[in-house]
């Protein structure tokens, strides 16, 4: 009993010790993120976030190893359902993914009127899953991999990108 006592203290120091971790990781992001351009801001919240959900995990499995659980199933049991999940939610992926890339590569920004399969307004925020327009009083949602698939046509609000 005392045994475990000790293993199950040791893995929730563990585990805090991560959590700390995390949200020092997320708060350096967070200071690097005022000293960027602009574009870049978008790109650096999705880093601090999936860094600390990376590092929370990471955590949770070590703690779990620690307090004696086999952990070995865990993870395969983790791809396996990671690989099903992708396969029920190919939609949302490929909506993230190209959130990550029109992050990544920037076509527009925030502030740039944009046109793409019959809607069109002016961007006012750039999310994981969708694009946000503003036209006449209505807010548009566009899924990012229509943008990533489609032609987009773009009228800079600022002076042209190099």
């Amino acid at each position: 009993m005392q045994r475990w006592a000790i293993r199950f203290g040791t893995s929730v120091v563990i585990f805090i010790g991560f959590w700390i971790g995390a949200r020092i990781l997320q708060a350096v992001i967070s200071r690097v993120h005022t000293r960027v351009p602009p574009g870049n801001a978008d790109l650096l919240d999705l880093l601090g976030r999936v860094a600390g959900l990376a590092l929370m995990v990471f955590g949770a499995i070590t703690a779990l190893g620690t307090l004696g659980i086999d952990v070995s199933a865990l993870v395969a049991g983790l791809g396996l359902t990671g690989f099903a999940l992708g396969f029920a939610f190919r939609d949302v992926l490929s909506n993230l993914l190209a959130g990550i890339l029109i992050l990544l590569y920037r076509p527009f920004s925030r502030g740039d009127h944009i046109a793409v399969t019959g809607f069109d307004g002016i961007v006012s925020q750039i999310d994981l899953r969708y694009t946000t327009l503003q036209s006449e009083g209505k807010i548009i949602l566009i899924p990012n991999s229509n943008l990533f698939t489609n032609p987009i046509e773009v009228r800079r609000s600022g002076p042209p990108a190099a």
